[in-house]
């Protein structure tokens, strides 16, 4: 009985078929920048997550809250500062659709325009401690007060400087484009991110 024979391949041809398979995105790997993204973003959503447990188990277990004596929070300026936070997501969510549909000039200027937004938004919580009639030491409620807005306050800072990178690289021609975008949906993500925990901050320290 004979044995079988192997066929001879040209190792030629196996490379110039491996080539083509990579040009065809074959063997393309995952952008693991977006999973480095989420893992960063879930952690900072637990370090939140404590902060506002701590928060809540102060709440629950204080005789009054917040305890007597402490100066009553103002809205208005909160409330303004809120509606500007929450309404700079829509406008960054603008850059990203214009930067996939190429237009690289207007998601300069929702770029632009969320980061004075945000800007705004951290000079009106200056001026909001500037003019607390508590410190940071007054009580637990205004220790717990400080550290969970600074804290938020850091965050937005952040998403800033991120926003601030974003633009500038965008200067330089063809750095971003309908196919090559992560910075700018990377800096949106984060600001989507900071401006929901917010939303949480506002509620829990102003409204209930």
């Amino acid at each position: 009985m004979q044995g079988s024979i192997a066929p001879v391949t040209d190792p030629t041809q196996d490379d110039a078929i491996h080539a083509h398979a990579a040009e065809a995105g074959h063997y393309e790997h995952p952008d693991l920048r977006v999973f480095g993204l989420i893992v960063f973003l879930i952690s900072e959503g637990m370090l939140f997550f404590g902060l506002f447990a701590a928060y809540l188990t102060f709440r629950s277990v204080a005789t009054s809250w917040p305890p007597e004596g402490t100066p009553e929070l103002e809205l208005l300026l909160p409330g303004i500062n809120t509606i500007i936070l929450v309404s700079s997501s829509f406008v960054i969510h603008q850059a990203d659709h214009a930067v996939k549909e190429n237009k690289i000039k207007a998601a300069q200027l929702w770029f632009l325009a969320t980061f004075i937004m945000g800007a705004i938004f951290i000079a009106g919580q200056i001026y909001e401690y500037q003019h607390l009639e508590f410190g940071l030491t007054t009580n637990l409620f205004a220790s717990t007060f400080y550290v969970l807005t600074g804290f938020h306050g850091l965050h937005v800072i952040i998403g800033l400087s991120l926003i601030a990178t974003v633009l500038v690289r965008s200067l330089k021609a063809g750095h971003y484009s309908n196919t090559s975008h992560f910075g700018i949906e990377a800096a949106s993500v984060y600001w989507h991110f900071v401006d929901i925990v917010w939303i949480v901050l506002f509620l829990l320290l102003y409204i209930l």
